[in-house]
Parts: C-alpha cells; sequence; structure tokens
C-alpha cells in the first residue's frame, strides 16, 4: 500500500483541483469530463464545482454511495491506514479540506497525503 503520484490535469496543475483529480481518477474518467459534469451540477444547484452538495451528487449519479469512518476508529487513522484497511476496490475519501482516490490499496494524488484524516469515503454501489 503506497503513495502514487498521478495528476489528471491536463495542464499539469495540481491547486485547487483535487476534487476533479480524485473522481476522473476513480472513474476512470479525463478531467475535462469530470470537470464539465461538476460544472453543470454546479449549475443546476447554484453552487461551486468544488462545493460538497455538487460532487456528493455527483458521485450519487455515478453509482457512488457515502460512508463514515467509523466513530470507534482513533482520530488519527489515516489515509494510509485507510489504503492499508481497504486492499481492493476504488474509494474517494474526504478530509474536510482535500480528496483522494484510493485503489486497490493505494492513494493517488499529486503529493503524499497519506498523513491526512479521512472523514468519510465513497464506494462504488454493487450492481444487481
Amino acid at each position: 500500500m503506497a503513495f502514487v503520484y498521478y495528476n489528471a490535469n491536463p495542464m499539469e496543475k495540481s491547486v485547487g483541483d483535487c476534487t476533479v483529480r480524485a473522481i476522473s481518477t476513480v472513474l476512470n474518467k479525463s478531467w475535462d469530463e469530470v470537470f464539465i459534469g461538476l460544472v453543470v451540477f454546479g449549475y443546476l444547484n447554484k453552487d461551486m464545482p468544488s462545493s460538497n452538495k455538487v460532487w456528493h451528487e455527483y458521485l450519487e449519479a455515478n453509482g457512488y454511495t457515502k460512508y463514515s469512518i467509523p466513530d470507534d476508529y482513533p482520530n488519527c487513522y489515516t489515509v494510509l491506514d485507510f489504503s492499508k484497511d481497504y486492499p481492493v476496490g476504488s474509494y474517494i475519501l474526504g478530509t474536510g479540506e482535500h480528496v483522494i482516490a484510493v485503489i486497490d490499496g493505494n492513494y493517488y494524488d499529486t503529493w503524499d497525503s497519506g498523513d491526512k484524516i479521512p472523514a468519510f469515503y465513497w464506494k462504488k454501489r454493487k450492481e444487481i
């Protein structure tokens, strides 16, 4: 389980677009496609594309469900800990100030965010 440098931004920018980068990584969509999708959801909500309400609705529309990190986990439970505990599957973690992609136990970001404390995560709903 490890940090993997990855930047989905086509201009290699890495400030203010962590939501777009993480979602595009997990959904295997281009940065542009996710950004445009978030802009549409933002327009419909009259809110910014990076607001929690907007990107949460976007993930729900793409088949994801939100889960809270259990209250009995220690306050020092990190992105790295999560990646070790979830070695299979694709997840999007939210810390309250940052969004990170986790795929098969590796966390993808433009910097090593393994010491961040996740508050919640998103996981793809199972197809019936």
